[in-house]
C-alpha cells in the first residue's frame, strides 16, 4: 500500500477546518496526479479508510 503524507492546505487551520477566508470552490486536484502510482487511492477520513478507484471505463468509485 502506498501512503502519501498530508500537509496543511493554505487557507486552513490546524485540524483541517477551513479558514473563514478560504475559497468556496475548495482545492482542485487532477485525477492523473491522484492515480499516478496505480488505480486505487486510500483516503483517511474521521478514522475511516476509503478507497477511490479508477475503473477501466475511466469512472471513479468511492468505497468504504
Amino acid at each position: 500500500m502506498n501512503t502519501m503524507l498530508c500537509k496543511e492546505l493554505p487557507g486552513s487551520v490546524p485540524g483541517g477546518a477551513p479558514a473563514k477566508n478560504a475559497s468556496a470552490a475548495g482545492l482542485t486536484l487532477h485525477s492523473r496526479e491522484l492515480f499516478r502510482q496505480g488505480a486505487v487511492v486510500q483516503i483517511s477520513h474521521q478514522g475511516q479508510t476509503y478507497q477511490l478507484r479508477l475503473t477501466r471505463q475511466d469512472k471513479l468509485i468511492l468505497t468504504k
